[in-house]
């Protein structure tokens, strides 16, 4: 205490005034601070990425695994890790992170009434990558629009149509409405109707078409297929027939089988009707 006294009453410390040695104690203070700074956020962006990093090869090493998914949980960890940083900078500099993740929170509410529309794109694309009723490579049907998928990001869904056209939907459209994904299943059933003439032999006609049916490489025994009379029309007696394929197969399998169908009936002899109009000309 004494010597307290002395140093405050002569001001003097090793030739230097009171005032020049707080000056610099307060600028090594400065520089230690910002020094530990430096130094965290580097561990912090390295650790940030190297995260990031590991959880996208999660999903690339495995194949069964949505690398969509992974990319963005990649991303999730790394901004995650890089605000817990920010705020243990902010803490090295003796700033009140309370009050800053409370002005945080106010701007982020103000920010999210006025992009509603887009915020909502943002959580539905969450939701599309959480819980992946789609994917990349898959044939879908999704709010009016028919394709396969190219891309699904936080903000749309891209697609690419039947004619390799681009198709930009956004995501809160896509989670909205009713999707059909015809590559979710390995298999699909394949439907089609043909009518024979009314004097045809219709046990004939069954195995004609259960045969050339069978025939195709591309038809699936189990389940077999079912080819029944389902309706007697105006002109025609027609089968029901079913099949199974592979999923990836469907729509040449659907166009190749209804060809061939129609060139056996043909070379059997058996009459497929065709609706025809008879005019009567009334007599004066």
């Amino acid at each position: 205490m004494e010597y307290v006294n002395e140093l405050l009453s002569t001001q003097v410390w090793q030739g230097q005034t009171l005032g020049d040695f707080l000056t610099v104690e307060f600028l090594a203070s400065i520089l230690g601070s910002v020094l530990a700074a430096i130094t965290i956020v580097f561990l912090g962006w390295i650790i940030a990425a190297w995260l990031g990093r590991r959880v996208r090869r999660i999903g690339e090493a495995t194949a069964h695994l949505d690398d969509t998914l992974f990319n963005f949980l990649g991303s999730l960890v790394r901004y995650t890790v890089l605000g817990f940083t920010g705020m243990i900078v902010l803490n090295t500099f003796g700033v009140q992170t309370t009050s800053v993740v409370a002005a945080v929170g106010a701007a982020g509410l103000a920010i999210g009434l006025a992009l509603q529309g887009t915020l909502s794109n943002v959580a539905a694309g969450v939701m599309l990558i959480l819980f992946r009723p789609l994917k990349i490579g898959d044939f879908v049907d999704v709010a009016g629009k028919m394709g396969t998928v190219k891309d699904v990001t936080l903000n749309f869904t891209e697609l690419a149509d039947v004619g390799n056209v681009q198709v930009i939907i956004p995501n809160s459209e896509v989670w909205g409405n009713v999707i059909v994904n015809y590559s979710s299943y390995p298999t699909r059933r394949a439907d089609w109707t043909f009518g024979v003439g009314y004097g045809v032999n219709l046990k004939a006609a069954e195995d004609v078409i259960r045969e050339t049916v069978l025939a195709d490489e591309r038809t699936h025994a189990d389940p077999k297929p079912f080819v029944q009379v389902n309706n007697l029309g105006d002109s025609s007696v027609d089968f029901l027939v079913r099949a199974w394929c592979d999923s990836s197969e469907y729509f040449q399998f659907q166009a190749d089988i209804k060809r061939k169908v129609k060139e056996a009936l043909d070379d059997a002899g058996v009459d497929i009707p065709f609706p025809t109009r008879t005019i009567v000309q009334a007599a004066d």
